[in-house]
């Protein structure tokens, strides 16, 4: 859109640094993915929507596709840090595991509807998607399965199973909520997180994990 009193040719015409102008265009991407889905989608929306002419977005990202595969990678990038984040950001076991919870509820709840693109991909057909969408949740899962082990007395198999069921959990409940909303987010995690302490916490602590 042109900004106000200045001729769209203008606007076409300014010239930004190159990651600034990527940036720009995966924003565009993104509201008209979201928006239209991405068969509806064409580049043409996507290049008006960021103010800039076919040859400009053609010159970032060869095509519909690589446009779609650079939000999935920058978007399951995010969650998986947020999971991360979360694990690290307490050393209490309970408090962790409302923390990993919290991650899945505060990506749904972004602005920019970023988890359309991870958990609601209208392109699991395409391998390639398919692909960095089952990385993210697998990254996750591997995360969560090596903080329980460091916590409790589980096995890696075990481990992995019970971060599995909370990773499934979590997403699950975040869509159904953000979906729903006659929760506040904060309550949401405190009633999932309960869910999830009474069978996370139910393990056999390590000594040094344990909370006394």
């Amino acid at each position: 859109m042109a900004l106000e009193g200045t001729a769209p040719d203008a606007v076409r015409g300014q010239r930004l640094p190159r990651m600034q102008r990527r940036a720009q265009l995966l924003e565009a991407a993104q509201a008209v993915f979201v928006e239209k889905g991405y068969h509806a989608a064409g580049m043409e929306d996507i290049a008006e929507r960021a103010g800039v002419s076919k040859p400009v977005l053609y010159q970032h990202f060869p095509g519909k596709l690589e446009l779609y595969l650079a939000l999935v990678d920058k978007h399951t990038a995010s969650l998986v840090e947020l999971v991360e984040s979360a694990l690290q950001s307490t050393e209490n076991h309970k408090d962790r595991t409302h923390a990993s919870i919290r991650a899945f509820f505060d990506f749904v709840a972004r602005d920019d509807s970023a988890y359309r693109i991870v958990f609601e991909s209208d392109l699991n057909e395409v391998a390639a998607v398919r692909e960095r969408i089952s990385w993210s949740t697998d990254q996750c899962v591997e995360a969560i399965s090596r903080r329980i082990m460091l916590d409790t007395e589980l096995p890696q198999p075990i481990a992995r199973l019970v971060a599995q069921g909370l990773v499934g959990m979590s997403q699950v409940s975040a869509r159904a909520w953000l979906r729903d909303q006659t929760l506040p987010l904060d309550v949401a995690v405190t009633v999932i997180g309960r869910l999830a302490w009474r069978g996370v916490g139910g393990q056999p602590a390590r000594p040094a994990a344990s909370e006394g």
